[in-house]
């Protein structure tokens, strides 16, 4: 193992080292584990499929078919976990590398600036002329709020994630220059264990996880990291804005924040309850008590100042008079040290809080006013111009995360909303058939009540369970209002929005449960902002009507304005993908922002838009930084919001110094964004029109192409099904939700994270990239070659639509593609399926090489291109082994089962999965 790695991992010095290190590791834990035997097979798989990727023969296609073939248990299952293995280890060693990056760019910032990097970004202003006004300004409305949801289709335990972790500190502490011999040895023995424990740990879960397990999950994030990250990131903007403008003082408003959808997301999942909800909002505030209270006896321990040498202040003084809340023998008991005695009120009043006692901190704004009394009375007696930086981080933190720790999203799907009004309209003789009304109807019952202050509900009990169980939504939000702070949830997001009831609805129903008011004075008290979901092609091109019509609405004015005048909308990247191709929807998406926010300009209103965007490439994924750029100018106004998919949780935020580069990266990004309207000229706006103008054609095209293969081949969906692990997905326990909705097995109905996860287990990866040649190339030969690359060179939208296809292309690899047609029953029609994504790939990579000035794909990028290669003699073994047992567990007869074939099946999954990466 240890030579295989080493030959063939081309990238720098160091990270060449660590792989080939790890891999010694490996192969000294794969010979005490199955012997020689196991070593050589693995070598003599990757040997044979490398040569095939070398130079094409059919006698060692042959020989390597019969090998795979000839497998058995227990080998079979060792060979699978060994490559699978193999990529954690060097997605942990190229993570390092990163690490090691970093800190060089630190250790010489004087001299060069990170690209990315928060020092490049407030220089390049500074050099533009950026004043500290204009500045000051625009962080005052810079905003980036980052959701994190459920969806792990790594299907990473955290057990797994966790000694990932330990492989990552180990390897980082081999790079300290000052080890000994002696420490060396046994860091390396460390992580030698680690491996083989490792290597010893059951990869899959034994059960679907639950949605506690999933916010537990979640949670782990915020423990790990981001709760000490996030105050670090701000004051570390500070420091850089002191460097470059020294002549202000800065302190700079809370522009990053982090959210969840887990146990929130009720969109198709059952499991998601009104308790479920409740009990999330609980640990939540578990974890972030817990959190506080740590600082906190950190703080008490440094806090050591006595009042004869430090006096404290006369509101310090004040808090010490709580001390009766604790019995005699838990007080501090060095009565001269004030601030220890305070801080020991503060922990106590803390622990009140979460055990439900009187006495406790009634919400956090108590717990921030502490805090500051005590800084302020520090700032009496300690050296001026410096601060105790514990303290001023801990003040930040709380006033990040409050008693919440992050804000919960709520999300239902219309249909939800509509039948539980079905049920209370004909209950209370307002219409017997609701869903049979107009829309011009509907919305003029729901004004009606809306503007009657009378609850239409008396004994909620009187109706059926699906009504009561949308209700009691509502109801939970109210009480988690009052007993977390209404900064707990602040969005309900309504899903397959098509129309202005389906938003009224929701405000109807937070009517019912004292969420929205009008008083007898007219004036609307409204406790929830209600957003639209605008998910397929034929929604986002109706969105903006959509907005118009609510926003002609008084009463839905009424509303906005209790919400500060401002409208969130979220973006489904993923359906109108699925719906449409990558291309057609990532135009349809940029068009409807820039039409929404002139329809929001003309009524004086703020959008917020919430990009809904997948961790994989044929979701909206990519880098988080490049997706903030790629916004158009209309959508630029500072304030973001996007998710954050459960499949690149670990991959950005596990480490804390990856997620530090993350989140920096970010910064940069937006704060380029937040000025990018002051560089654009009238010439250049002129430009940008032609540009939008060829890429509607472009997008009319590919959508065409698209559906042509999609929807209008009678035989495509069950070449999709029959020709990837689709089926078996099912069976794999990585999330709480179904893989459809409604259980039906219509392609309307199919989720769109399990139709991307499985076009990329086998390699296809249709949905990130087909049509899109075709729509170049037809452009092109219009006379249009020179204008898309200028756009490419000139339009930040464009030029990362393009990488983002070429980055899909290096991912697909149409050799282990191939393979997968063996599983179709009928070959002419995969054939003839097949012959046509080949086609379309061809077509695509010459014109994306055509448009970018490239010789190769990601030229430009090249560790990520020789990762990517490097990657794929390791990736094709784990897919001739997964074609290899799906057709045998597909062959068993009806009804019989073998769940030792099934899990090898669910381990080559997983195998490709850390083989590929952003994947789900």
């Amino acid at each position: 193992m240890s030579t295989m790695l080493a030959r063939d991992w081309d990238s720098t010095a160091p990270l060449r080292r660590d792989v080939k290190f790890l891999g010694r590791l490996l192969g000294q834990v794969l010979i005490s584990h199955g012997g020689e035997e196991l070593l050589n097979t693995v070598e003599e798989i990757r040997e044979m499929t490398k040569s095939l990727r070398q130079s094409y023969h059919q006698e060692i296609y042959e020989r390597l078919k019969e090998r795979i073939h000839g497998l058995t248990p227990p080998l079979r299952g060792d060979v699978i976990r060994a490559f699978t293995l193999y990529f954690h280890l060097v997605n942990i060693a190229e993570q390092n590398h990163r690490i090691r990056r970093r800190r060089q760019y630190r250790r010489n910032e004087e001299e060069i600036r990170q690209p990315g990097s928060m020092e490049e970004a407030v220089h390049r202003l500074k050099e533009k002329g950026v004043t500290v006004e204009e500045l000051k300004e625009k962080l005052d409305r810079m905003s980036l709020e980052l959701v994190i949801t459920a969806h792990p289709t790594e299907a990473a335990r955290r057990t797994v994630l966790e000694s990932h972790h330990r492989i990552s500190q180990l390897l980082e502490e081999l790079d300290h220059p000052l080890l000994t011999h002696r420490e060396r040895e046994l860091l390396e023995e460390d992580l030698f264990n680690e491996i083989a424990i490792l290597w010893q740990t059951e990869e899959l879960r034994d059960r679907r996880p639950t949605v506690l397990d999933e916010v537990m999950n979640g949670l782990y994030y915020f423990d790990e990291t981001l709760f000490d990250l996030l105050p670090e990131v701000h004051e570390e903007l500070e420091e850089v804005l002191k460097k470059e403008y020294p002549q202000e003082r800065w302190q700079i408003p809370h522009y990053l924040h982090f959210g969840s959808w887990i146990g929130g997301d009720r969109d198709g999942n059952p499991n998601v309850t009104p308790e479920i909800t409740y009990e999330t909002m609980k640990r939540h505030r578990s974890l972030v008590l817990r959190k506080y209270r740590t600082a906190l006896y950190r703080l008490m321990r440094q806090l050591s100042q006595s009042v004869h040498c430090a006096p404290i202040s006369g509101e310090v003084a004040a808090l010490l008079e709580e001390e009766e809340l604790l019995p005699p023998e838990e007080r501090w008991l060095i009565p001269h040290e004030g601030y220890r005695r305070a801080i020991r009120v503060m922990i106590e009043k803390l622990e009140r809080v979460e055990a439900g006692k009187e006495g406790g901190y009634e919400n956090a704004e108590q717990l921030l006013a502490d805090l500051r009394k005590i800084e302020s009375s520090i700032l009496r007696h300690h050296p001026k111009g410096h601060f105790v930086r514990p303290l001023r981080h801990l003040i930040r933190q709380v006033e990040l995360f409050g008693f919440h720790l992050a804000t919960l999203d709520i999300r239902n799907h219309s249909g939800e909303h509509e039948g539980t009004l079905t049920e209370i309209f004909r209950a209370t003789g307002l219409a017997e058939d609701y869903p049979s009304l107009s829309e011009e109807e509907k919305v003029s019952l729901l004004v009606r009540v809306l503007d009657d202050p009378r609850p239409l509900i008396s004994f909620i009990e009187e109706y059926p369970a699906s009504v009561q169980t949308v209700f009691a939504v509502f109801q939970m939000i109210a009480r988690i209002h009052k007993e977390f702070g209404e900064r707990a949830i602040q969005v309900y997001l309504v899903s397959m929005s098509e129309s202005v009831s389906d938003i009224l609805e929701v405000l109807v129903l937070a009517k019912e449960a004292g969420l929205y008011r009008r008083h007898r004075d007219g004036r609307v008290e409204s406790k929830l902002h209600v957003a639209p979901l605008f998910e397929t092609i034929e929604d986002l091109e109706a969105s903006p009507a959509i907005l118009n019509a609510l926003f002609t609405l008084p009463l839905y004015r009424e509303h906005l304005k209790a919400r500060g005048d401002l409208q969130e909308v979220m973006l489904g990247y993923s359906d109108s993908s699925k719906d449409g191709g990558t291309l057609t929807a990532n135009w349809h998406l940029y068009k409807a922002q820039q039409e929404m926010y002139r329809v929001a300009s003309r009524y004086g209103i703020r959008l917020k838009y919430f990009h809904g965007r997948g961790g994989a490439l044929g979701r909206g994924g990519g880098p988080l930084n490049r997706s903030i750029l790629s916004q158009p100018l209309e959508a630029s106004c500072g304030a973001i919001k996007m998710t954050e998919q459960g499949e690149v949780l670990s991959s950005r935020y596990l480490i804390r110094e990856i997620a530090h580069r993350s989140l920096e990266q970010a910064t940069s990004a937006l704060l380029e964004v937040t000025f990018r309207n002051q560089e654009r000229g009238e010439e250049v706006l002129e430009r940008r029109k032609t540009w939008e103008k060829a890429m509607e054609e472009i997008s009319a095209y590919a959508h065409g192409k698209y559906r042509e293969i999609v929807f209008q081949d009678r035989d495509f969906f069950q070449y999709f099904k029959q020709s990837t692990p689709f089926p078996e997905l099912g069976s794999l326990p990585i999330g709480s939700r179904p893989i459809s909705r409604k259980g039906s097995g219509r392609f309307e109905d199919l989720r769109a994270i399990p139709w991307v996860f499985a076009w990329t287990q086998s390699r296809q990866l249709l949905p990130a990239w087909y049509a899109a040649g075709y729509a170049l190339d037809r452009f092109a030969a219009r006379g249009g070659g020179e204008l898309l690359q200028e756009m490419y060179r000139d339009w930040p939208f464009f030029h990362n639509l393009i990488d983002t296809l070429q980055m899909a292309l290096m991912k697909a690899d149409l050799l282990a593609a191939r393979e997968y047609m063996h599983l179709v029953q009928d070959q002419a029609v995969a054939n003839r399926i097949f012959s046509a994504i080949e086609e379309e790939y061809r077509r695509t990579e010459k014109m994306i090489l055509f448009i970018s000035g490239q010789r190769e794909l990601m030229e430009r990028i090249p560790v990520i291109r020789s990762s990517i290669r490097l990657r794929n003699p390791y990736v094709d073994p784990l897919n001739f082994l997964q074609v290899e047992l799906i057709g045998r567990l597909r062959s068993l007869a009806e009804g019989e089962e073998d769940p030792s074939l099934r899990k090898e099946v669910l381990l080559t999954i997983n195998g490709i999965a850390a083989g590929l990466r952003n994947t789900g």
